[in-house]
């Protein structure tokens, strides 16, 4: 079985596709390892804020298969892949790492660039996983975040799924 993280995020519609989100990865992995949700302004381009956190799971999935089945949930929920790259969108979720490995697997970069440009991504990342490595930089997450220049501002928000509080507003 191999560790993954991935990245979720949705600034349409955010709390419906968020939960809809977990939902489908809870139903194909099973357990979920659950950052909270941060609120930040949308990067790279103008639009509505996103809500965005990290979810951690075991799979037998090879990369491809895996990221195929993210996909196949994104469509299921409403992604429309015509639009510009930096746009709004109902869900998206990208393989953050897969274990240790780097470089190109099956056609997805690992681990992926926003880990280290996206506080979005490393603090939530962060926050589940303090002292997993960085596959290529050998610095643990927790370490990568306190050194991270915060130039992108987020906040944790009230979110429950599935009965339970996953975060609350600071």
């Amino acid at each position: 079985m191999a560790q993954v993280y991935v990245s979720i995020g949705s600034n349409q519609d955010r709390s419906r596709y968020i939960r809809a989100s977990l939902d489908a990865l809870r139903t194909a992995f099973g357990e979920l390892l659950l950052s909270s949700v941060y609120e930040s302004e949308a990067v790279g381009f103008d639009g509505d804020n996103f809500y965005n956190l990290v979810a951690g799971f075991e799979t037998e999935l090879s990369v491809g298969e895996l990221s195929r089945c993210l996909k196949a949930i994104e469509d299921d929920n409403g992604r429309c892949r015509k639009g510009p790259k930096f746009s709004g969108r109902t869900l998206d979720i990208d393989i953050l790492t897969y274990d240790a490995l780097t470089g190109d697997r099956e056609g997805v970069q690992l681990p992926r660039n926003e880990i280290v440009k996206n506080a979005f991504v490393l603090l939530p990342l962060a926050e589940i996983a303090p002292n997993v490595l960085h596959p290529v930089l050998k610095t643990s997450y927790a370490e990568m975040w306190r050194d991270y220049d915060r130039d992108q501002q987020l906040w944790s928000v009230d979110f429950e799924w599935a009965g339970k509080q996953v975060s609350k507003a600071i």
